[in-house]
């Protein structure tokens, strides 16, 4: 059956953001226990928290409408968990495996700010303005802790660069040392 209604469109983009934040639930502490770096590891355990409280608004929001939340996977957010999960299984120094976790959680951040986005503009256009406000609220998380990301990154890749800089002193395969022949 064909979808034709703004409010239909807004509920399923609702439902998909549901489905997202749920599954972020479940990655969240895998990433926390996946960091080396204390100051990120308390970072994704913050986030947690505030992820089960975007989880609460979209639940007060599918109250409101008198709809259910539940019904739609979001394969998005599936992908880039899995991508994330990928990244943590790779045997990379800690502070390099830290860079790589800020790279997978801030697609996610970024991911979410973009739904947020979209669904806000939505709920604006329905008139839904208690919607609006809560939806404004977890965006502005969102961007809160895509920054603090930012800010983390900006230690930590430093510590990536001087860990490869300590230990990357054989020659790389395949580009020959100094005092090897060239075969034409």
């Amino acid at each position: 059956m064909q979808k034709d209604s703004l409010q239909e469109l807004y509920i399923d983009e609702l439902r998909d953001l549901y489905n997202a934040e749920t599954q972020l639930v479940k990655a969240l502490p895998k990433m926390a226990k996946a960091a080396s770096n204390d100051q990120l590891r308390k970072a994704f355990e913050e986030h947690l928290s505030q992820t089960e409280e975007h989880v609460s608004r979209l639940e007060q929001i599918f109250e409101e409408l008198e709809r259910k939340p539940s019904g739609k996977k979001c394969l998005g957010m599936e992908g880039l968990v899995k991508e994330g999960s990928e990244t943590m299984k790779e045997d990379y120094a800690d502070a390099l495996k830290d860079v790589a976790i800020i790279g997978a959680a801030q697609r996610v951040e970024h991911y979410e700010m973009a739904g947020y986005g979209t669904v806000r503009a939505l709920a604006k256009l329905l008139g839904e303005t208690d919607h609006v406000s809560l939806l404004e609220q977890t965006l502005e998380e969102e961007k809160q802790a895509d920054q603090k990301l930012n800010q983390l990154s900006q230690e930590i890749n430093p510590q990536a660069v001087q860990s490869k800089a300590n230990t990357s002193t054989a020659p790389h395969e395949g580009r020959g040392t100094p005092n090897s022949k060239r075969v034409a």
